[in-house]
C-alpha cells in the first residue's frame, strides 16, 4: 500500500505541461480530501526535480 505522500507525488508528477492543480485538488486525487495542507508540506520538502511543485496552486489561483 501507498503512503500518502507517495500517492500525492505520483498526482503531482500526472499534471501535464501548462496546467495547474490546486492543493486541495491534489489531496482530493491522493485520497484525503481534507488534507490540502500536507500537500502543502510534501511540496514544500521536496526537492525531487522530477515532481513538478511549481503547478501546484492555491485556491485563489495564487502561488503557495
Amino acid at each position: 500500500m501507498k503512503s500518502f505522500e507517495q500517492k500525492v507525488l505520483e498526482v503531482v508528477k500526472g499534471i501535464p505541461k501548462g496546467s495547474v492543480m490546486t492543493y486541495g485538488d491534489v489531496a482530493k486525487r491522493a485520497g484525503n480530501a481534507g488534507a490540502s495542507r500536507a500537500v502543502g508540506s510534501i511540496m514544500a520538502k521536496n526537492d525531487d526535480k522530477s515532481v513538478p511543485c511549481h503547478r501546484v496552486v492555491r485556491s485563489d489561483g495564487s502561488i503557495g
